[in-house]
């Protein structure tokens, strides 16, 4: 046994003697009590993914698309949680965390066009069981630095086995492009030992404005396809409609005259 081995001992048999038993099972306790909340972040997150995928499907079912491309869930982590609370000037609690912090839990959906954003939030904001919290609209009034986004803060209920609980979760909708924009912003905003400058700021503006240009451009095809597959479905059912009413060739014939006597008495 080296000298070093036995120095970190002696260190360690001195910080246990220092630690009383008691101080050992309240860290534990409430290392459970934050796992636990975190467990239940994490069923608020299922819960409200599944809402989502629900009305994806019932969209896909009705209109022959999916209004949602992909639907993506993150847990603060305990640094993050920290560090906002502290920011805050809030202790670091399970009971502070509940009461302070409403992102905790957080779910991004990702749709393909604006008004899909707006349809599935009102489709979710409709079910009974979500309360909506807070909303902040940031496609229509885009922060400053050109980033988009629809914020909800909604409250959910998680069946437990034996209790029922009323947990928050922040959801942001955007599209493709807001998406794409957002994540590149972040990745060169920020990059270490990078100071970024007026220039550069007007650039991410500009390519911003450039994304809402092509979600524009992109809704506008999306009515004008959507505009022509109800014409085209409009004729096909016009001919089914026409074919319904026009007899078979020879029935009449067959069914009508006879010599004028009813089958029956054949």
């Amino acid at each position: 046994m080296t000298d070093l081995t036995i120095q970190r001992e002696n260190q360690l048999n001195q910080l246990q003697s220092m630690v009383s038993t008691d101080m050992v099972e309240w860290a534990l306790q409430k290392t459970y009590d934050f796992a636990k909340l975190m467990s239940y972040y994490r069923c608020a997150m299922m819960e409200i993914e599944t809402k989502f995928n629900v009305l994806n499907e019932e969209f896909k079912l009705r209109f022959d698309r999916q209004p949602i491309n992909s639907i993506k869930a993150r847990l603060k982590s305990p640094i993050s949680i920290h560090q906002k609370l502290a920011d805050r000037g809030y202790p670091m609690s399970v009971e502070s965390i509940e009461s302070n912090l409403n992102d905790i839990a957080g779910i991004r959906v990702i749709c393909s066009f604006t008004d899909d954003v707006y349809m599935m939030a009102e489709a979710l904001l409709k079910q009974d069981d979500i309360t909506l919290i807070e909303k902040k609209d940031y496609i229509k009034s885009p922060k400053k630095n050109g980033y988009r986004s629809l914020h909800l803060i909604v409250a959910v209920p998680i069946f437990l086995q034996s209790e029922k609980r009323i947990m928050k979760a922040e959801i942001q909708l955007r599209t493709i492009a807001m998406d794409s924009w957002a994540s590149l912003e972040h990745q060169l905003r920020y990059k270490k030992d990078v100071v970024f400058d007026e220039k550069m700021q007007w650039e991410l503006r500009y390519c911003a404005d450039l994304s809402a240009q092509l979600d524009e451009r992109m809704d506008a095809l999306r009515v004008k396809v959507s505009s022509e597959q109800r014409d085209e479905r409009e004729i096909i059912r016009e001919n089914i409609s026409a074919l319904r009413g026009t007899p078979m060739p020879g029935l009449e014939e067959e069914g009508g005259t006879n010599g004028g006597k009813d089958t029956a008495d054949d």
